[in-house]
């Protein structure tokens, strides 16, 4: 299996162990890192049975002025910014993410926050045989969770899990 780490983490596979695959032919992404795991599902000459996308980076619904902010946050104080952002990602758990901090560059946030998922993309991996399934929490506060279930719906096994936020962690 290879996983792809989301913005600002690393090594954190084992929050999602109850649901990931463990398989030489499954690429798996959390959040950032899904925009990584699905890059590396298109480019791969390899077999792959299965593409997990857990809370997948998904803000092409925001407008360019939430971006800008965003950025312009990230500029100023990225400490600051950082600590908010965790925050939000484990609400509304209190789980510890600090075993998994790493600290996110501002290329980093500019690519997710600028990522267009492609639709013509998911559907060639879903033609290629590839079983894509797509990871939600109804409280996320990161993305939007409903818009994210509306785009992968068409091409993907979408689990919709109620009462959890980004980190799908009660």
């Amino acid at each position: 299996m290879k996983f792809f780490s989301g913005f600002c983490l690393a090594n954190e596979q084992e929050l999602f162990a109850p649901y990931l695959i463990r398989s030489d032919f499954t690429v798996a992404g959390f959040s950032y890192g899904a925009i990584k795991a699905l890059k590396c599902a298109l480019s791969s000459t390899t077999r792959i049975d299965t593409l997990q996308l857990f809370s997948p980076a998904f803000f092409q619904d925001k407008d360019a002025k939430f971006k800008k902010l965003q950025t312009l946050s990230f500029s100023k104080n990225g400490e600051a910014y950082t600590q908010n952002f965790m925050q939000n990602i484990v609400y509304p758990s209190s789980f510890n993410m600090q075993p998994f901090f790493k600290q996110g560059s501002l290329e980093e946030l500019h690519e997710l926050l600028h990522y267009t998922w492609d639709e013509a993309a998911l559907k060639a991996l879903k033609e290629r045989g590839i079983n894509i399934e797509v990871y939600v929490g109804e409280c996320d506060t990161i993305i939007n969770a409903m818009a994210v279930k509306e785009l992968f719906v068409p091409y993907a096994t979408v689990y919709y899990f109620k009462r959890v936020g980004h980190i799908l962690k009660d």
